[in-house]
């Protein structure tokens, strides 16, 4: 894979075992901090991290793909796309304490499929040379 996945959603890190996966064990804001860092190191952003037609702050799981390999200097657009994210999360914050076994699994569910989804077309965007 020309990608890592970094994701708070352990159903993400089940099904892309093989795939490169960067765990971060906590909430949306965390894997937001994460990925910040992972730009700030020389990785792009491959997909959008508040993908789909969902608000901030409407899930509690978030994945979102970066180049497996760092460039030398850092992405502005990654950045400034991260730092928007950061805040429009901080925002609209919202507490997912209390919530049932089953709707957590369900927003576990929505977020694998963003991911499911957005694979193939990072594959595609990588093997046109999009993000050399």
């Amino acid at each position: 894979m020309d990608f890592w996945i970094v994701t708070n959603n352990e159903r993400v890190r089940e099904k892309y075992a093989t795939c490169h996966i960067v765990f971060v064990d906590g909430t949306d804001r965390d894997v937001m901090v994460r990925l910040r860092d992972l730009v700030h190191a020389g990785h792009i952003l491959l997909t959008h991290p508040l993908t789909g037609s969902l608000k901030p702050g409407e899930t509690p799981f978030r994945s979102v793909l970066v180049t497996d390999a760092p460039t030398e200097k850092v992405d502005t657009f990654s950045l400034q796309l991260i730092e928007t994210c950061r805040l429009a999360l901080d925002k609209f914050r919202i507490r997912y304490e209390g919530l049932s076994k089953s709707t957590l699994d369900d927003f576990r569910e929505v977020d694998l499929s963003l991911i499911d989804s957005a694979i193939p077309r990072a594959m595609a965007d990588r093997s046109r040379g999009r993000f050399e």
